[in-house]
């Protein structure tokens, strides 16, 4: 893109500069689009699943639902409760809301479509992905609230308990595809399957890890059964209770984002990102762009979480710290040693 922007007149830096914002936007645009609409999807998941009809006033087939959402959520009134730390108050929605677009600019969305190509772009996900507690704790803190308080501190316990259980299970992933660049990693997935299927979107070696990541995702993004950040028989709406108006909204953008990209890691970890399902050349999928591929296997995971939220009930706290640290860590543990040990008889021949 900066050498189209050089091609217009423009010098280097001035080039990059504009290639930079026009893929920020471009990125940033189309997520904030999509958001507003996988709300829209999701409620109508719950409701088919429940036996119920969801949005389906607003709009054809209640499509503007959402979008009539967040008009109305912007035109209210934002208070700030007299005996809040009202800076701190105010900078923890944009904090939620500025890390859930940043970790995006690493997801290569097809081979070569991606805002930053790093070569430690897993690193730079987890990184970011951990900053999102803040976000939580800070809300939690300065609303001199018991609830949002309370709430604030069981984030923290849960996304890092689960965090180190996610870890590991990148490690395995980093393990067999020998790169912490997601590109690489995609590629890295090509025909695996022990010679018994030559297959573009799936592991057996990885498959239980995804079964540890898929949970752990939910559990970091405080989705049913663990929930427990929000739960409203306890916590009335946990560490959003103080909050109204656009403060509000950005939680949710927020939240939703960070839901889409953990089922767009889903995709790319573990089942082939933009690459066609299975290697076939009877069926022409093969002339399916990769970006298809990668948007429709992201929005099957995220019908995977809907369907999670509308059918499992919520877990106890110490059920859930219970899960990740005694059965998710030890069983992630154990297949770093597994794969490692793999790798080194058939990869190394050690």
């Amino acid at each position: 893109m900066t050498e189209f922007f050089q091609s217009l007149g423009m010098t280097y830096e001035w080039a990059w500069s504009v290639a930079t914002i026009a893929g920020v936007l471009l990125i940033a645009l189309p997520l904030m689009l999509s958001v507003a609409m996988i709300i829209y999807v999701d409620r109508k998941v719950w409701a088919a699943i429940n036996l119920r009809r969801g949005p389906n006033v607003v709009g054809p087939l209640g499509l503007l639902q959402s979008f009539a959402d967040g008009f109305k959520v912007f035109l209210q009134e934002t208070i700030i409760p007299s005996a809040a730390n009202k800076g701190i108050f105010i900078l923890a929605p944009i904090v939620t809301f500025t890390v859930a677009l940043a970790a995006w600019a690493v997801i290569p969305f097809d081979a070569g479509v991606v805002l930053a190509n790093i070569n430690v772009g897993l690193l730079y996900i987890l990184a970011i992905s951990s900053l999102s507690v803040y976000g939580i704790v800070m809300a939690g803190w300065s609303s001199n609230s018991k609830y949002p308080f309370f709430s604030a501190m069981r984030a923290s316990a849960q996304m890092i308990s689960y965090e180190v259980s996610i870890g590991f299970v990148l490690v395995c992933v980093v393990l067999y595809a020998g790169s912490f660049n997601l590109t690489d990693i995609v590629n890295a997935q090509k025909g695996h399957g022990f010679g018994i299927v030559n297959g573009y979107w799936f592991n057996l070696l990885l498959f239980p890890m995804w079964v540890v990541f898929f949970i752990s995702s939910l559990a970091e993004t405080q989705r049913v059964p663990f929930d427990l950040t929000e739960a409203e028989s306890e916590l009335v709406a946990g560490y959003q209770t103080e909050y109204s108006s656009m403060a509000f909204a950005l939680y949710w953008l927020g939240e939703y984002a960070n839901i889409l990209l953990m089922c767009s890691l889903n995709t790319l970890l573990f089942f082939g990102g933009w690459l066609p399902p299975l290697d076939i050349d009877l069926i022409p999928w093969f002339d399916i762009p990769g970006i298809i591929w990668f948007l429709g296997k992201t929005f099957f995971f995220f019908f995977m979480f809907s369907w999670v939220m509308a059918t499992v009930p919520r877990y106890r706290y110490d059920q859930l710290m219970r899960l990740g640290w005694k059965v998710f860590l030890p069983m992630s543990l154990l297949f770093v040693v597994v794969i490692s040990g793999w790798l080194m008889f058939t990869r190394y021949g050690v």
